[in-house]
């Protein structure tokens, strides 16, 4: 049973849930596992970087654009991305 000062924490956490933007990382490290291998993904005080070979050429890649998107990162290169595909010509 739960003392009533953990029902308050427990319904504290469940109203900062709902609000995304009081947290802010500020770095970590993750595993990714892409299609061919596992990856190492760092994100650093705004900056993304990936172990992979398309982010040595290109600067981002399938990895960091996808934990961006899981994370809800509010940042210029999902931005950036965002707007790229959705400015692309649709099939006709």
């Amino acid at each position: 049973m739960y003392s009533s000062s953990m029902i308050g924490k427990i319904a504290k956490a469940k109203q900062y849930a709902l609000e995304p933007e009081r947290i802010q990382f500020s770095q970590f490290e993750a595993s990714f596992q892409g299609e061919n291998d596992t990856h190492t993904i760092h994100y650093d005080h705004g900056t993304w970087s990936c172990d992979c070979r398309f982010f040595a050429d290109h600067g981002a890649c399938s990895h960091t654009m996808a934990a961006e998107r899981v994370l809800g990162a509010s940042t210029h290169a999902q931005h950036a991305l965002d707007s790229a595909v959705n400015d692309q010509p649709t099939a006709r």
